[in-house]
């Protein structure tokens, strides 16, 4: 039974607080979310902290830009993979434990990520944050959701959201200075998270309580294979294709058809799972299917947006890696500000689909607006869409999570949760590899454009000067190569985000079609033993 605490009007379920029947106050609750936000924090500072690191991360051990993608690719793929079955296992087994591992396995691949001698070590410690990465991703909004009722869930998921964008800011940040400092370099970028994760574990030792309900478990280990190697097979053929082989090839056919045959076998297994990890149920409900839908088109403009701007500040404009995580500050500025009063705004009213339309749209126009920027287009005008863009990421994150957990009932409240989440990452995930790919097919076809207009005398002294081959390092460029160069990265960028703005697009038309239904004001939790 759900009940209303008199100092705060707070309505929490009587999640338990050391063995009394008590409700939560909100300073329990924010007590309780202290260790959980701080895992949320190191969970986005691992994902953005090397953005703006991996120009010179990526020279140093000697990687080209597929490297370049799939240091990313590969913590959002596994991140991707492990989500639903996250999300299921909060649904069977103790919540607080599960976070707790989580951060015990992002620790573990950090650490050694950053002993790194190699792009393909790289990549294999990546995957392994990743898995961490998902859990606490996933586990946030699941325990979020297990101490709150929807009606003032917005203003607690508001807190995530500001926490997202002060990690999301602070990691390139932070990052670049790291990269900037020589004493420490880029290897520090990975071993800084790792004391904030301990605290973290610490925290959440001593301050989250949660109910236990005790519950016979069974774990769907068939469906968490199925679907990671359906999305692994899809990864590898989105960012090979074009470059590895051709886009109309056997590989081609070879991949897509095994990638198809996987998803349809995790389906059947899905249907006959006594415990499944994406429970079919609820894609009944009209808007936990549009949700879905919703955040994998939103998942595509996220990603892009801290992924490649670190390529555009440091390669088309020569700034250093700590100037590029300055120079993206509007956009993280957009997103603190509209999750932060979107998650306000929601918990007073208790209407949220405007929020997520006036997204959609501004996520839209945002990628749009830069996809026209080059490598000489002045800063403020890439401010200014990077605050646009920043604005609808922001009304849309949060809230997509939030109108699917309103609609489920408490024991599938995991599952439901890790579906959205899992759609998201999984068009990040797409989105970063068809984008990365497209983009050195794009930045390959400028330059030889370029040399081409300067003459073979240039041709020469590209080759002399090693640019052939991987991400170059512009100070060893003669000054009209490494124009034709920065032409060229500033163009590819700004094609990056002309072929996001449609996905974007679909996100805005997707929710026009979500029914809003009024949120909830009471809810039940349990942890499970």
């Amino acid at each position: 039974m759900a009940t209303t605490t008199p100092d705060t009007g707070v309505r929490s379920a009587s999640a338990e607080t050391g063995g009394s029947g008590a409700p939560m106050t909100h300073r329990q609750i924010m007590e309780a979310l202290s260790g959980l936000l701080l895992g949320m924090f190191v969970a986005i500072l691992s994902s953005t902290i090397v953005s703006n690191a991996l120009p010179q991360i990526i020279t140093d051990l000697g990687g080209g830009q597929s490297a370049y993608t799939w240091v990313v690719t590969a913590s959002l793929l596994a991140m991707t993979a492990t989500t639903p079955l996250w999300g299921k296992l909060a649904d069977l087994f103790s919540k607080k434990l599960l976070v707790q591992i989580a951060l015990v396995i992002y620790v573990a691949g950090s650490v050694v990520a950053g002993l790194s001698q190699s792009t393909g070590m790289l990549i294999a410690c990546r995957v392994v944050q990743g898995v961490g990465v998902g859990g606490l991703t996933a586990l946030s909004q699941v325990i979020l959701a297990a101490m709150i009722a929807p009606r003032e869930r917005g203003r607690y998921s508001g807190y995530l959201g500001a926490v997202f964008a002060v990690a999301t800011v602070g990691g390139p940040l932070l990052g670049g200075v790291i990269t900037d400092t020589e004493w420490l370099g880029w290897r520090w970028c990975f071993y800084v998270g790792v004391p904030f994760a301990i605290i973290a574990l610490l925290v959440l030792q001593k301050t989250l309580k949660l109910p236990v309900v005790k519950r016979e478990v069974k774990v769907d280990w068939a469906g968490a294979f199925f679907i990671s190697a359906a999305v692994s097979l899809l990864l590898v053929w989105v960012t090979f294709a074009g470059d590895k082989y051709d886009w109309m090839s056997w590989q081609t056919a070879a991949m897509v058809g095994g990638s198809v045959l996987l998803g349809a076998v995790f389906v059947l297994v899905e249907s006959r799972a006594a415990e499944p990890i994406i429970p079919l149920r609820l894609f009944r409900n009209r808007t936990i299917t549009l949700a879905s839908l919703a955040s994998l088109f939103v998942g595509v403009a996220m990603f892009a947006g801290t992924v490649f701007f670190s390529q555009y500040f440091q390669l088309a404009r020569n700034e250093s890696p700590t100037m590029s995580g300055v120079l993206t500050i509007p956009m993280i500025a957009g997103l603190f500000v509209s999750s932060t009063v979107s998650g306000q705004v929601i918990t007073k009213t208790g209407r949220w689909k405007a929020w997520l339309v006036s997204g959609g749209a501004l996520a839209a126009g945002g990628l749009g607006l830069l996809g026209t920027i080059r490598y000489d287009t002045e800063y403020w005008h890439i401010a200014l869409f990077m605050a646009v863009l920043g604005l609808g990421i922001g009304m849309m994150m949060q809230n997509l999570v939030l109108c699917t957990q309103n609609q489920v009932d408490p024991s599938d409240l995991g599952a439901a949760s890790s579906t959205v989440a899992f759609f998201r990452s999984l068009g990040g995930a797409i989105g970063v590899s068809a984008l990365g790919a497209i983009m050195a097919h794009r930045v390959t076809s400028y330059v030889k454009e370029g040399i081409t207009a300067l003459g073979p005398d240039a041709a020469k002294a590209m080759q002399q000067s090693g640019a052939g081959g991987g991400i170059p390092d512009m100070d060893t460029l003669p000054g009209p190569i490494r124009t034709v160069f920065e032409s060229a990265y500033g163009h590819g960028v700004g094609d990056v985000f002309l072929y996001s703005a449609p996905f974007a697009l679909l996100a805005f038309v997707v929710t026009l079609f979500i029914k809003e239904v009024a949120l909830k004001s009471s809810t039940v939790t349990g942890d499970k033993k």
